[in-house]
């Protein structure tokens, strides 16, 4: 009897799902053609929909045979509505293309946040669009993302220069940079207002600061993915800009035309370039009165391209390529010097017959930097990279499966020797291979997504299993409780100085190939971590939010320079462990054309090398972001942008005193008497001082003009560290002397788009 009525059921579901069909497809911004995320999908009469994902997809399964109405709506854009016919086992794919709203609306920021945080767990992540950057004060006139990054929770900066950002205890090697897919090893130039991304070609970045999905490894602490949107298909544009800081160039177009009248083309290509660069070595010795006769001696130079192919709407592949450069040069103190360039592909295919979306990259990436200090040894660092990755989708309804692998060899080139004369170099090769799947199930009130990541680590010789866990409870529309969890592994490591006050170089090495590291037996020698974010989400009103998460991370296994060694015999690399915990809370305000955002954070950030335990060099206390952004006047044409930053202290290793000191004693043959000495440095215990409390207020103008549909200008003028507050950035253990960070800098700038 048991059988008949499995046999039954069985039939019966079969039946059942030939009678219905499938509706999916993707939503497009009109005016540019480009995937648009987070848009409803509503099918009238049955109750169900769906919403697109960050590339613009949406699948909607198990329709009853049958002719719908359909609506489609999106923060910011026009709603429209058709009909659909759905047949028996027929899936159906449609393109909508959308108008950007001619008005703008209150609260599009908050609202548009809202409808992703209803179908996504987003625990510990920061969806960055390029509206968002705008809405902060342009240094130079120019919004860039390592602006914006500074402001989100649990993400401390070194300040204004050095280029460096530390993610909820975690160090610049253990954070994961991707651009279009490929591994980025320094986003940060010099001066550390500006990124290698531009915002006029930036199309979206999710920013992971713990608990990140199991799709992300190679890091245990942090994800930025950074992706770059297509070039216009419908017309040739760009944009012109011009500042007392730099200038930028964007180009953008079709190859092939678009065919304005059928809506389509025979694989139609389009391309977007970008070349940037900073002259604030020359404006300022004109401009800036407290610089000396070199300037401010920060330059860079950035060119990003690439090339679109559509075989039809929901397939494509691009072709991309950069070369990213950055220069510093304190005279008789330091030269500090990187570059980078890259090449690669990546791809999206969407079969006809099937429910799932395919896509992949092939890239390969060349980095290399290198430190010159006055009367002492260079530091040189090298990272040689390739990527293989795809990975398959499928959608069903709100809920979506997701599997992939990913291949990764790394070169690794590093050339240092220590102040007692020690060679510390390195050169490997290292190649990684992933496997993952992941699940986001929709029940009700429950957003539940478990994943599994499997990495194998061919030179350690080793495997990491690596399961990861996400959920939200939505108790309320407007109250959201949210978790994430997982385990994390890495075989790189940074290569830093702990005698800098501040490092200015930061260098690559891999972990070494040893079962024995501080006089303890360990499986393998890979950087490996823990993490756990709770937090809450709470809708004020439609125009006001906030979010509170608190996490912990606990690093058990480093692996770090030795700072103890003193001859070649010694080992080169000590274990050590590690821990990061604390919290924030963001409140959002968007109404009425004022946009306040206010972010606080408590970190508390500590090593314990096995001997000590001691606070990191980036152990910032206490970290607060105030800005707020108003638009006023016809058409909002003018802008007033505002943002004020207090940090506490970075902890530092004092100087205790200075000793002459002769290389090489090691050295039977050495004389002693006739050797040149050196000046020595010895240190008091790590990291015991603090330094001042770092605070900065910024501030923008701006008037924009409209002359056509597509062309508008813009001019303003913008003030850096308004105040003219003393923030230390570099001290010389040698000479005392200091480097300070940005001094008042204002700043006039004009831009055109076409």
């Amino acid at each position: 009897m048991r059988h008949r009525i499995l046999l039954l059921f069985l039939v019966f579901s079969t039946v059942l799902q030939a009678q219905t069909g499938m509706f999916r497809g993707s939503v497009r911004d009109e005016s540019n053609d480009n995937p648009i995320a987070y848009c409803n999908i509503i099918i009238y009469g049955i109750g169900k929909g769906a919403v697109t994902d960050d590339k613009g997809f949406f699948s909607i399964s198990r329709i009853p045979a049958g002719e719908y109405k359909v609506r489609v709506s999106c923060v910011g854009y026009d709603s429209i509505t058709t009909t659909i016919r759905i047949g028996k086992d027929e899936i159906v794919s449609r393109v909508f293309r959308i108008k950007p709203s001619v008005h703008q609306l209150s609260g599009t920021i908050i609202s548009a946040e809202r409808a992703a945080n209803l179908t996504d767990v987003r625990v510990a992540m920061q969806y960055v669009a390029p509206k968002q950057i705008e809405q902060l004060p342009t240094v130079g006139g120019i919004p860039d993302l390592a602006q914006y990054l500074q402001v989100l929770p649990g993400i401390v900066s070194t300040g204004d220069q050095g280029g460096q950002l530390y993610v909820r205890g975690g160090t610049p090697i253990q954070n994961k940079v991707l651009l279009d897919g490929m591994n980025i090893y320094n986003p940060f130039h010099s001066i550390g207002l500006f990124s290698i991304f531009d915002t006029d070609i930036l199309k979206e970045a999710d920013v992971y600061t713990a608990g990140f999905h199991a799709e992300y490894g190679g890091r245990t602490s942090s994800v930025m993915d950074v992706r770059t949107r297509n070039g216009n298909k419908k017309r040739f544009g760009g944009k012109a800009d011009i500042s007392t800081f730099g200038s930028k160039l964007v180009l953008e177009g079709p190859l092939r035309k678009w065919d304005m009248d059928n809506k389509k083309a025979a694989s139609p290509i389009s391309f977007i370039t970008s070349i940037k660069g900073s002259y604030l070595e020359q404006t300022s010795k004109l401009l800036y009165r407290y610089a000396n006769a070199d300037g401010l001696p920060y330059n860079y130079l950035d060119a990003y391209g690439k090339i679109t192919i559509e075989p039809s709407d929901n397939n494509h592949i691009n072709l991309f390529g950069f070369s990213f450069n950055d220069q510093v040069n304190y005279p008789e103190i330091a030269r500090y010097h990187w570059n980078a360039w890259g090449i690669g592909s990546n791809f999206l295919v969407v079969p006809s017959h099937s429910e799932q979306i395919i896509q992949g990259v092939l890239a390969y990436s060349n980095y290399g930097m290198g430190l010159d200090e006055h009367n002492e040894f260079g530091r040189n660092s090298g990272m040689r990279d390739f990527t293989f990755s795809t990975n398959f989708t499928y959608h069903f309804d709100k809920n979506t499966f997701k599997y992939g692998f990913d291949l990764t060899g790394t070169w690794v080139d590093y050339n240092f020797t220590n102040a007692l004369g020690v060679d510390c170099g390195q050169k490997t090769f290292n190649s990684e291979i992933a496997i993952y799947t992941k699940y986001k199930w929709n029940l009700r009130k429950w957003i539940i997504e478990p994943g599994l990541r499997l990495d194998n680590y061919a030179s350690q010789n080793a495997t990491s299993l690596e399961p990861r866990f996400a959920a939200k409870y939505l108790m309320k529309e407007n109250i959201r409780f949210k978790m994430a969890a997982g385990l994390y592994s890495q075989n790189l490591i940074g290569a830093t100085s702990d005698q800098d006050v501040v490092n200015l170089f930061y260098g690559f090495l891999t972990v070494p190939e040893t079962d024995e590291l501080s006089g303890k037996k360990i499986r393998n020698s890979l950087q490996k971590g823990q993490h756990v974010v709770c937090g809450m989400e709470y809708d004020f009103s439609r125009f006001m939010t906030a979010n509170m998460e608190v996490y912990y991370k606990n690093f058990s296994q480093l692996t770090n320079i030795n700072r103890y060694q003193v001859f070649e015999s010694d080992d080169e690399f000590l274990l050590e462990t590690g821990r990061a915990y604390g919290g924030d809370i963001t409140l959002k305000f968007d109404k009425d054309n004022l946009y306040v955002w206010t972010v606080y954070s408590l970190n508390w950030v500590t090593r314990h090398d096995g001997k000590i335990r001691y606070r990191t060099h980036f152990d910032r206390r206490h970290n607060l972001n105030i800005t707020a952004a108003y638009r006023w006047g016809k058409n909002q044409c003018w802008h007033a942008d505002l943002r004020w930053n207090y940090g506490s202290g970075f902890p530092f290793t004092m100087t205790k005193a200075f000793y002459p000191n002769i290389i090489n004693l090691d050295d039977l043959h050495t004389d002693i008497i006739g050797a040149n000495e050196t000046l020595g440095t010895a240190l008091d215990d790590l990291n015991q001082g603090q330094m001042p409390d770092y605070h900065r207020l910024d501030f923008t103008l701006s008037r924009t003009f409209i002359h056509s549909d597509v062309s508008r200008s813009e001019i303003g003028i913008g003030a850096t560290n308004l105040y003219n507050y003393a923030n230390i950035f570099y001290v010389s253990r040698k000479t005392n002397e200091k480097i300070y960070q940005l001094p008042f800098l204002w700043s006039l700038h004009w831009n055109i788009r076409f």
